[in-house]
């Protein structure tokens, strides 16, 4: 397609999905899904459908990201960090509004087809988390620009994924699926942490009130390590409960220990773009890291 005088190819579309976010997506179903095995309720067919369903919110949600932010000035041309499609005039607005509904429109069909699993429940889950998504930067009530967008990923990238990953492959939810929802969203939410730790004199320029841009850098770099603190205390209340051997949690706990102290003192100590956005990308492996040490941990 074209846009103006510009061709939009594959990769600009990959590129403005933001691919270092996506593990934040995948990291709960697999975590979800593992439980499920463990508790002898594992579910495949429904675990793909919460899985494409996941990708497709988060896909949409960083489309609606990279258009509103241009739209309200928050990103331009000479913005800090990695090339926002619009901003940089490769995709014009109209265009990726209608990739927006595009997307999803898709999640909302590939929804659908979980309602057996679970019936309207799971409608209400998946109509809240579309017009969250699209809330998350548009509308008259922008999340992110509020001071609700760490809240927002918590909640739908880890505990309504889990939970709902889990509802439609047990038919319950466990205290188990909570507090892993709690982990993963916490840490899922440090990748956010860390775009708007880079972004703050932007941001506030622009009337973005970020968390990290109300209370200032400090309270982001507690906010970061408490993220991955909520982490460790998951991995100890599965101990606790017995879903895990000690020796598996601690090797899980002190990977999350170490990873997280690396990643706290990087965060602190950066001294440019460049520096976060290289701790983005190791930010968001983390997050795939421990959702696969939580997989192994489960299926051991």
């Amino acid at each position: 397609m074209k846009v103006g005088r510009t061709e939009v190819g594959r990769g600009i579309w990959w590129e403005a999905a933001r691919p270092r976010t996506l593990p934040a997506a995948i990291a709960p179903v697999l975590v979800a899904t593992a439980l499920a095995w463990h508790d002898g309720t594992m579910h495949l067919g429904a675990a793909a459908i919460c899985l494409t369903f996941a990708l497709l919110i988060q896909i949409g949600t960083n489309y609606a990201n990279d258009c509103f932010d241009f739209v309200k000035g928050a990103d331009t041309k000479d913005r800090v960090g990695p090339r926002r499609a619009v901003a940089a005039g490769v995709i014009a607005p109209a265009t990726m509004k209608r990739a927006i509904a595009a997307v999803f429109g898709a999640a909302f069909i590939v929804g659908l087809s979980l309602l057996p699993f679970g019936g309207w429940p799971l409608l209400v889950v998946g109509l809240t988390s579309i017009f969250s998504g699209i809330a998350y930067t548009g509308g008259p009530y922008p999340l992110a620009y509020n001071g609700w967008g760490d809240v927002f990923v918590f909640v739908f990238f880890g505990l309504v994924a889990v939970t709902a990953t889990y509802f439609v492959q047990a038919g319950q939810v466990t205290p188990d699926a909570w507090i892993l929802g709690a982990g993963i969203g916490a840490l899922a939410t440090n990748i956010l942490v860390v775009n708007n730790y880079r972004d703050i004199a932007t941001d506030r320029v622009a009337g973005k009130r970020t968390l990290a841009v109300r209370w200032g850098p400090t309270f982001a770099e507690l906010q970061f390590a408490g993220d991955h603190l909520l982490m460790v205390g998951a991995v100890g209340w599965l101990v606790a409960r017995g879903t895990w051997s000690p020796v598996v949690g601690g090797v899980l706990a002190v990977f999350c220990l170490v990873s997280g102290a690396r990643q706290y003192r990087r965060l602190c100590a950066a001294q440019n773009a460049e520096e976060l956005i290289a701790l983005l990308g190791v930010t968001g492996r983390h997050v795939a890291l421990t959702a696969l040490g939580v997989v192994v941990g489960l299926l051991v």
